[in-house]
């Protein structure tokens, strides 16, 4: 009977496969490689009803290599990045690719990868030399993007001026494919975006935010269309042992947790207070600190996408994961994710990680083909 379905048919079925099962599908025979391929554009929009995969990247040099986490059978799996020629740091994903910084070079140079399809390209180099900037992405469309540098330090004048802090924006556009610096900023918000502000940025109503890393925190913001600066409080911004952004349902949202009350989560509200709206369950955040300390001192993190948000450590500990219910949409759940320590019976040393949450991408990008 499957020899004999219409090849139509056979890629619409396809299209509502998990990834793992379209990967699968892929090996079976020519026939099904060419009609799985085929609906990889439809596929990857039916891929957002399942839960987005956590990508666990080394933030130092323990290998060059993604321990990915798949939700849907709870497995690990690892991908090599060996196609990549140049050590790198990860910054942030979209569009189901990594947006990543090279580690060989004193001034910011980007590049993006696919680590599904082992796609990877180098973005054009930046209209100014800048030294460890804040760096902010925007998805566009399903396809599209856009990359934000703001701040860092400018390489020292060849006259003999020694380098200083660069107080000006500049924007990528993946449809045009180039730097365009599109205004300034107040010398203190470039202070504080090169010395202060993590790679983690958020994107939520029109504003690109970022939050300082050291207490007491604050959130600083770009208004895309009126390229105004605006800065924010923080609840408990000197008692937090570690915060950060996230967004959720359209909202920006503040993660953040001490070490005798626990974590909450609070969402900003359009009167620009915030308002919290959980707890961390507290046998849960207990788990997660396995009897080690507070939270700043274990390097507590958070990512989200869509309908999930992620509380982690490291590679083998295990994760904190509030998500959206399948049967009830405005409802979410509290899960607990074992922590990666073999895969396939290897066994992995534990060492500290980025993580991301992304959909899976199969499908070849036009846009890593045109270096």
């Amino acid at each position: 009977m499957w020899s004999n379905l219409p090849f139509e048919l056979l890629a619409n079925i396809f299209s509502y496969l998990s990834p793992d099962s379209l990967a699968r599908a892929k090996s079976t025979c020519k026939s099904w490689h060419t009609c799985a391929n085929n609906s990889l554009s439809w596929a990857t929009l039916s891929w957002r009803q399942y839960p987005p995969w956590f990508l666990a990247l080394p933030t130092r040099n323990h290998g060059h290599f993604i321990c990915a986490h798949n939700p849907i059978n709870d497995s690990w799996h690892l991908l090599p990045l060996d196609f990549i020629p140049n050590p790198i740091r990860p910054i942030a994903a979209v569009n189901g690719l990594i947006l990543l910084r090279e580690t060989t070079t004193t001034g910011l140079q980007l590049a993006i990868c696919n680590p599904f399809t082992r796609q990877f390209r180098h973005l054009p180099k930046l209209n100014v030399t800048r030294t460890n900037p804040a760096v902010g992405v925007i998805s566009l469309d399903s396809a599209n993007f856009q990359v934000y540098v703001a701040g860092g330090m400018s390489e020292a004048s060849s006259l003999g001026g020694g380098a200083s802090y660069e107080p000006s924006l500049e924007v990528y556009d993946s449809v045009h494919e180039n730097w365009k610096t599109i205004g300034s900023m107040p010398m203190e918000f470039a202070v504080r975006l090169t010395v202060w502000t993590p790679n983690e940025s958020v994107y939520c109503n029109g504003i690109l935010y970022w939050i300082t890393s050291a207490r007491a925190y604050t959130v600083m913001g770009f208004e895309i269309r009126n390229k105004n600066w605006r800065e924010l409080g923080v609840p408990m911004a000197d008692r937090l042992e570690f915060a950060a952004l996230v967004e959720r349902n359209g909202k920006l949202c503040l993660v953040g947790g001490t070490g005798d009350a626990g974590a909450c989560i609070w969402q900003l509200e359009e009167s620009h207070n915030w308002r919290m709206i959980e707890n961390v369950p507290q046998e849960l955040w207990a788990k997660l600190f396995g009897g080690k300390g507070r939270w700043g001192s274990i390097n507590t993190r958070c990512v989200c996408i869509g309908g999930a948000m992620c509380l982690y450590r490291d590679l083998g500990s295990g994760m904190l994961v509030w998500r959206e219910c399948a049967e009830n949409g405005t409802k979410w759940e509290w899960h607990w994710i074992e922590g990666c320590g073999t895969i396939k019976g290897v066994h992995l040393q534990n060492f500290p990680i980025k993580g991301l949450l992304l959909h899976p991408y199969l499908a070849s990008s036009s846009f890593l083909l045109n270096e």
